[in-house]
């Protein structure tokens, strides 16, 4: 019965959820920890009759194991996507893992720059070139409106109202919001438009309206900006691992660090949800207790 039922699974990973071979083979491997499971502590026991008390006891023995968080929750994943496809299958009637809570996984603090090394890495800038200027414009609109590496990228010039100060970025899922936008970045793009996209050679038809292309005209690859990135730190020396994210981390902390309303923090980053804003909250409290440290007689 479980041979038949873990085929069907795979053939379902493989074509209706176009799921990696790799992760299909890690699915297929928490199925088979469970029917273990099952077959050791209840001997007889039918697919159909697997309760979610069942499954708890198989996240006890998991947990006794000593596997770590993001393992164990990356198991239950495997065991709910199998009684997804039972449901789906109609070889059970309810879904005995609704309930079934994953370990709660701690959120690791993204890394930030503070505002001396973005000076740092702003200056090391070689503005003699074209493409200096460019990537002076591009980073400090990433730093400035707290893009993802993805937006700063399909950034369009018909997006741009600097006249009022705000720029049209289209997100995750295509969704679109309205960013303010600072009046160094502004300086900048304005700098790039006039004396630096108009000398290219030629544009492509395609990257008309895009605002930041590469001297062949056509759109920035997200590995072309990290390796900007990468270069710039290599030349200020700083050896924590600089990347694109690090600019949009880096916007998101020094607005809470200076007291920012964090909804209005979760609106301009296009966070779905307020939750994913709350980490900023996090390393404002470790900036806080940093300050306090350095500088409060007591904390010494």
């Amino acid at each position: 019965m479980w041979k038949s039922y873990i085929k069907g699974f795979k053939a379902y990973l493989q074509l209706e959820r176009s799921m990696s071979e790799n992760t299909i083979e890690a699915y297929l491997h928490d199925v088979a920890m469970l029917e273990v499971h099952i077959r050791e502590n209840y001997p007889g026991l039918g697919l159909e009759k697997i309760t979610l008390e069942h499954l708890q006891s198989l996240l006890v023995s998991i947990n006794e194991m000593e596997l770590s968080a993001g393992t164990q929750a990356r198991v239950l994943s495997g065991i709910k996507s199998f009684f997804r496809y039972l449901l789906l299958e109609d070889v059970i009637k309810t879904d005995p893992t609704e309930l079934l809570d994953a370990p709660k996984l701690k959120r690791p603090l993204p890394h930030v720059l503070s505002l001396a090394e973005i000076d740092q890495l702003f200056a090391a800038i070689d503005h003699s070139t074209p493409e200096g200027q460019r990537n002076h414009a591009m980073l400090e609109t990433m730093y400035s409106c707290g893009l993802r590496v993805s937006e700063l990228i399909t950034l369009r010039i018909s997006g741009l109202y600097l006249d009022v100060g705000f720029i049209r970025v289209v997100g995750k899922g295509d969704k679109e919001r309205l960013v303010p936008i600072g009046e160094a970045a502004i300086k900048h793009i304005k700098m790039y438009l006039q004396y630096v996209r108009p000398q290219l050679p030629v544009i492509k038809k395609e990257s008309e309206d895009i605002l930041f292309l590469n001297r062949r005209g056509s759109g920035l690859s997200r590995v072309m900006v990290f390796l900007i990135l990468q270069e710039l730190a290599k030349k200020t020396g700083m050896e924590q691992n600089i990347h694109p994210h690090i600019l949009r981390h880096s916007f998101a902390t020094h607005l809470v660090e200076g007291g920012a309303d964090l909804r209005a923090v979760q609106e301009m980053l296009g966070h779905k949800s307020i939750t994913t804003t709350e980490i900023y909250t996090h390393l404002d409290k470790t900036y806080l207790r940093n300050t306090l440290e350095q500088f409060h007689p007591r904390f010494k």
